[in-house]
């Protein structure tokens, strides 16, 4: 598969299909922003593709990096009828498990498979190729992308059939979410007792209650107040929303998902609409 198809050229599809770019795959990017667009131009010297049917002419698989399930679906409205049967759409996408199902039968119905695989590593993951990429589709389907996700990704996890990487991506944000709620907790309580928060931290990240949070978010984004990870609050409470959709779904207990849901819900409020997730360290500190 020598022709790519890349639909979002955003913070993290840019750099990822620069990555594909110089791995040596012909890459057609396509992105509904004119600014993207020149963006994508500017960083691998190729004009973005003018319209989805021409992004999709020759390539043999079309990746999507796109905000949420409504904008996969419309994509999809107007993609399938210019694919050919055979090719895969791999949708990188936060989107929702179920109306990935949904959509992976209708592309089944034309021919055209559609493997998801959420990633995990914002921007400086997409950037240096170290992301986790989750992986719902059949077995064969996923093997048949891997040469691709294994370019964007350092750890590729084939966890099920087709829905249940966004599953996962989904859960996997719900306790990231969770465990920087708990950490700003701490962080002020330490502050206020007064401590040096770095020394904290410092102490913390050899100890049981370590994580991503203060192993990198706080260290890196929160205590040097540059909050500058690359990924939304919005976003994250897109996706957190998802997890506790789920969970409600399954019948399995999650107050302390619908705690963590409502205080990063008040956030988005509170910030502005382009705030960083890690800016919901503001509120503590």
């Amino acid at each position: 598969m020598s022709t790519v198809g890349f639909v979002g050229l955003g913070k993290m599809g840019a750099p990822m299909a620069t990555r594909l770019a110089e791995a040596g795959y012909q890459v057609q990017g396509y992105d509904v922003s004119e600014a993207a667009a020149r963006n994508w131009n500017e960083r691998g010297g190729v004009p973005a593709s003018p319209t989805l049917p021409a992004m999709a002419d020759g390539a043999e698989v079309v990746i999507l990096m796109l905000p949420d399930s409504a904008v996969v679906r419309a994509v999809l409205d107007d993609l399938l009828p210019a694919l050919a049967e055979g090719t895969i759409v791999v949708d990188m996408s936060s989107s929702e498990p179920l109306v990935t199902r949904e959509l992976a039968a209708q592309a089944a119905a034309r021919g055209v498979t559609l493997v998801d695989a959420p990633v995990s590593g914002g921007v400086k993951g997409a950037v240096s190729g170290r992301l986790t990429i989750m992986a719902g589709g059949a077995e064969a389907d996923v093997a048949r992308v891997r040469p691709l996700l294994d370019v964007l990704g350092a750890r590729v996890v084939h966890v099920g059939d087709a829905g249940a990487g966004h599953a996962v991506k989904a859960l996997n944000n719900l306790l990231s979410a969770t465990h920087l709620l708990a950490t700003c907790e701490a962080m002020a309580a330490a502050a206020e007792f007064g401590l040096d928060v770095p020394t904290v931290l410092n102490a913390i990240n050899t100890s049981s209650g370590r994580s991503g949070s203060t192993e990198n978010k706080w260290p890196n984004y929160i205590v040097p107040r540059t909050f500058d990870s690359g990924f939304s609050l919005r976003l994250m409470l897109k996706d957190i929303r998802i997890a506790l959709g789920l969970a409600t779904a399954a019948g399995t207990p999650s107050t302390l998902s619908a705690l963590a849901v409502e205080q990063w819900a008040e956030a988005a409020g509170a910030l502005p609409e382009t705030a960083d997730h890690t800016e919901i360290a503001r509120r503590f500190i």
